[in-house]
């Protein structure tokens, strides 16, 4: 008598495992490294992608288009987090960490196929990345804080190469020396929230400046606007979440009046209530009243007959970083209006950028904050700026805080390259093959960097391997910061031990990283179109 089959799986659940799965996901990454391989460096090309929705967005950012991608294969998803990661953790190195997981993988794909154990793969590549992240402490150039003036040069190098391979490369000078100003106008927390971007439609590029202060744009105005003063020296400034204005009653609401003394007893009370609001915002002392809510027309009025600004409906982000940079609280009641609450700037202006109006508060006490205000013409080519100004500004903080570059423009990866691959020498048996396939894993980068400026990568890798067998370590041909590099490396070697740990494909599986460094243990783990169904 045959036995009963015990079913734990949801029928027509697909699901796969061993070799073959290991394998395709493998493949499955390397479609996605296909998908923004050629976006790398400063000759790399940019993508056009085009939603659901029409919305097109123009893009060489690794991050970025790997988020654009609708990625349904789940070992694929294991990459484009990795990216995001990268993005969220550094702010720069997105291309490039996909393309080293994905050539980790592509360079170990022949040892899975003849039946190698993942985790004598894991252990190789967790060797060569700790070797590999000691090389780099090892030859990095210190950034020295007391020489200001070298600080900055190096600092300005940094900016320069995050700038190099975006859309703005040609203004890259320009922009690197903003960059660097806006960090630097930060204090020692360097918060990335005190630096605002703002844009500006019209006008070039070059264009575009830095204020130091908070800047936004002139919000609605009713009738009486033109009235107000439009510049102040040491305001106080009411930062306010109230509606200023006279509300109508909402759908269904009622009252019942027996005579016209009633009536206007409810009118006069409404008046009565808004007209006590602003005589204690005028008696607080307040120049400046920024709110979140509406400031009506006869707020507005009012204020402009007591040389007093005004501004509502602001942005939330705007309001909290008016609070932070010129102290204050925002209130949510006008019966405590005090000094310590109200905020306080050296300047207060509004002014003119090209079409539009925009709100400067200059010498702000608190917190030490800037924004800057971009030029440019079409609306996708100035999102790519802010994303350009983002990566740059990121690279520039962490070498700040970090105190240490190496060299770019793939020098380091050459260096690592032969650095590991004399190691592997030394070492036996199949730890030599796998810590050797690491070291041309990482030939990737400066590969990739001539076939999209159109050289001939094997000829020029030939020649930059002979010079660094000839001369050590290279000099910094241009300059990343140390951390990037070492978050690279640590993100595609787990990427890379992931893809090699999931052998069985179903719909619950996982895979968990632990302290940023280390791939979890399910060596069972699946991922499937239908429900697993466990008894």
């Amino acid at each position: 008598m045959m036995p009963t089959p015990v079913i734990l799986l949801k029928e027509g659940t697909d699901t796969s495992q061993g070799i073959p799965q290991l394998v395709s996901n493998i493949n499955a990454c390397q479609v996605i490294a296909e998908a923004v391989r050629t976006t790398l460096g400063p000759r790399g090309m940019d993508k056009l992608i085009v939603d659901d929705r029409g919305k097109a967005t123009i893009s060489n950012d690794g991050a970025t288009i790997l988020k654009l991608l609708d990625v349904i294969h789940p070992a694929a998803k294991t990459l484009v987090d990795i990216a995001k990661s990268q993005d969220a953790e550094v702010g720069d190195g997105t291309t490039s960490v996909t393309l080293l997981a994905a050539e980790f993988l592509k360079q170990v794909k022949p040892y899975v196929e003849e039946g190698l154990h993942p985790q004598i793969i894991i252990r190789a590549f967790r060797t060569a990345t700790q070797l590999a992240v000691d090389k780099i402490r090892e030859i990095a150039v210190t950034v020295k804080k007391e020489d200001k003036e070298e600080q900055r040069s190096l600092l300005e190098k940094c900016a320069v190469t995050a700038l190099s391979s975006k859309l703005i490369s040609q203004q890259k000078e320009f922009f690197s020396k903003m960059v660097v100003d806006a960090v630097m106008l930060l204090d020692d927390l360097l918060q990335l929230k005190m630096i605002g971007i703002k844009k500006v439609q019209g006008g070039a590029l070059e264009e575009s400046q830095l204020v130091a202060g908070v800047a936004f744009k002139k919000t609605f105005s009713y009738a009486g606007f033109e009235m107000q003063p439009k510049k102040y020296e040491l305001p106080k400034i009411a930062l306010l979440n109230i509606e200023l204005e006279l509300k109508a009653e909402k759908d269904n609401a009622e009252v019942r009046v027996n005579t016209v003394e009633d009536y206007q007893a409810i009118v006069d009370a409404e008046w009565n209530i808004l007209y006590d609001k602003l005589d204690k915002i005028h008696k607080s002392g307040a120049k400046v009243v920024l709110s979140k809510l509406p400031i009506g027309d006869v707020a507005t009025q009012y204020f402009a007959d007591r040389d007093m600004f005004c501004a509502g409906r602001v942005p939330e982000e705007d309001l909290k970083r008016t609070m932070m940079a010129c102290g204050g609280s925002i209130q949510t009641s006008v019966n405590a209006l005090t000094d310590d609450v109200l905020g306080q700037c050296e300047l207060f202006e509004e002014v003119q950028i090209g079409g539009e109006r925009y709100n400067f508060f200059r010498g702000c006490p608190k917190a030490k904050t800037c924004t800057i205000l971009l030029r440019g013409g079409a609306e996708q080519f100035m999102e790519e700026t802010e994303r350009s100004l983002h990566d740059a500004i990121m690279i520039v903080r962490r070498a700040i805080k970090n105190d240490s570059v190496v060299a770019g423009g793939g020098a380091i990866e050459m260096e690592l390259s032969k650095y590991l691959r004399d190691y592997s020498r030394t070492t036996p048996g199949k730890q030599q093959l796998l810590i050797g396939a690491y070291a041309k894993a990482l030939e990737i980068i400066p590969r990739q960097l001539c076939d999209n400026a159109g050289f001939d990568a094997t000829n020029i890798l030939n020649k930059l391997r002979a010079k660094h067998a000839q001369v050590g370590h290279s000099p910094p041909y241009s300059s990343e910061h140390e951390h990037c590099q070492e978050n690279e490396l640590k993100s595609c070697a787990i990427g890379a031990e992931t893809e090699t740990l999931v052998d069985c494909k179903t719909a619950l599986g996982k895979v968990s990283l632990i302290n940023g460094v280390t791939i979890k243990k399910e060596r069972w783990l699946r991922h499937a179109k239908g429900r697993a169904m466990a008894h």
